[in-house]
């Protein structure tokens, strides 16, 4: 999995709004409870992706408000349903399997050519490791 960024202290800032009062940090062992449970979950959901010939990649998590930030990679970039896979799929699963998590941000990394991202759908694209 690639290097991801974990906020420590990200409460309050203006992109993920304001601490609401009787919240409660979770100590470090909740923390490493968490994370061990996001990676768990979104090795259970890159499969599915990668065999459509992109990649599912954790972008960056505030465990102590619950945001996760993901992308799809590869043939995600021109696919017409990566919104729906973005939504109806990853944030579905992370919110029913993590009551922790208060919000999904996906993106679609589109820097790759259109031709060459459409190109690898249906298992062309292998992720690097």
């Amino acid at each position: 999995m690639s290097q991801v960024e974990v906020n420590e202290s990200g409460r309050g800032d203006s992109e993920t709004g304001p601490a609401r009062p009787g919240d409660s940090q979770p100590d470090e062992a909740e923390r490493v409870e968490r994370m061990a449970a996001l990676e768990q979950l979104m090795d259970l959901m890159r499969p599915a992706v990668q065999e459509d010939g992109g990649d599912l990649v954790l972008i960056d998590v505030d465990l102590d408000i619950g945001v996760v930030e993901v992308q799809l990679q590869g043939a995600c970039g021109s696919c017409a349903i990566s919104g729906l896979t973005l939504q109806g799929g990853v944030e579905r699963l992370m919110r029913q399997r993590l009551p922790w998590v208060t919000e999904v941000r996906g993106t679609v990394d589109e820097s790759m050519d259109f031709l060459e991202s459409s190109s690898m759908g249906r298992g062309g694209y292998v992720p690097l490791t």
